[in-house]
């Protein structure tokens, strides 16, 4: 007779290979960002009509470091802990869902100064936000597979017969 063990993160490469991937997409967005930031470039909007708004306030930048900057910070970190996990790191899956989790909290605090306070929206804000709340959810369905690897393999030993 066999009994199940808990899956560790390996049982779930693609998931966290997806996740990988839209940090790197996040990654580029914050570079670029922060390299039209720091060169005074402007950045134009396909959507939406506030990109010079948003990149210019005061919300824009931490003293003289970019909001951008803490973005490719963020995604890379991201990126490379989902990396790990996709290669079987079980425990950077606990490390993911933190930074994740501050990822999303930034996230959240930017989308409600753009909407309320700056009544303009930044497309490519925008897009940070969408990867960041899709990572956010890998992250989430993630810990309820890895929790349901874990309570199956605790429950195992008493289905024995």
């Amino acid at each position: 007779m066999t009994t199940m063990q808990p899956a560790p993160a390996s049982s779930q490469p693609k998931l966290y290979s997806l996740a990988a991937f839209l940090a790197i997409a996040g990654l580029a967005d914050s570079i670029y960002l922060t390299v039209t930031h720091l060169t005074g470039e402007d950045v134009t909007c396909v959507a939406s009509s506030g990109c010079s708004e948003v990149l210019s306030s005061a919300y824009a930048s931490v003293g003289s470091i970019p909001l951008g900057a803490f973005g490719v910070l963020g995604y890379f970190i991201a990126f490379s802990l989902a990396t790990l996990a996709a290669f079987g790191y079980a425990r950077v899956s606990v490390l993911l869902r933190v930074v994740v989790a501050g990822m999303l909290a930034t996230t959240l605090w930017l989308l409600y100064v753009q909407a309320f306070v700056l009544h303009a929206f930044c497309d490519f804000c925008l897009l940070s936000a969408g990867l960041t709340l899709s990572l956010s959810t890998i992250v989430v369905i993630g810990y309820f597979i890895e929790r349901k690897h874990r309570v199956a393999g605790e429950l195992a030993p008493t289905l024995r017969s």
